[in-house]
């Protein structure tokens, strides 16, 4: 899963980059209205359940600017830092990590929630999916051309993006 999220952002960033910083920040309807405070808040909660998964201990001073990113390309970078970090992450997990605790900081009104690991991590996938979608939606409306995001990520079709799979290595999108 962690791949195949590193792979879906390249592809919607390599769409998002052709983008002027104008129609990137350009108003449109969606839950955050702007292509430019969606990925950014995508990118936040990223460094949110990572920062609970690794107890880092950042907790909700991570949203404390949202607004990191302007630009699109530096938004890809710190994006893509992020994807890598995740990357790492799950492939260094063995049976027993996912049964950890990771501590998850709600603020005081809730106070610190307790999950698994095994049980953060497909939220942090599925917080993606359900935003990346709204990203693509609202690509329609831009000169971009929305990227496919729901192939098969099968074995068999490996030959089919093995290219992209190889630039997330270098952390930048072929154009």
């Amino acid at each position: 899963m962690a791949r195949n999220n590193a792979w879906s952002n390249l592809r919607l960033y390599r769409a998002c980059l052709t983008l002027s910083d104008d129609d990137f920040a350009a108003r449109r309807v969606s839950f955050f209205p702007s292509l430019q405070l969606t990925l950014n808040h995508i990118l936040l909660v990223d460094r949110y359940y990572f920062d609970a998964l690794t107890a880092g201990g950042a907790g909700l001073t991570i949203f404390d600017n949202e607004l990191p990113y302007p630009r699109a390309a530096d938004l890809w970078d710190a994006q893509a830092r992020s994807d890598e970090q995740l990357l790492a992450f799950c492939a260094s997990l063995t049976g027993a990590d996912l049964q950890r605790e990771a501590r998850i900081d709600r603020g005081p009104s809730v106070g610190v929630q307790r999950e698994t690991v095994g049980c953060v991590l497909p939220h942090v996938f599925v917080h993606q999916i359900h935003h990346r979608g709204q990203a693509h939606a609202m690509l329609s409306g831009t000169p971009a051309a929305p990227p496919q995001l729901d192939e098969f990520f099968l074995d068999a079709d490996a030959p089919l993006r093995a290219a992209e799979l190889r630039s997330l290595d270098s952390r930048r999108p072929t154009r």
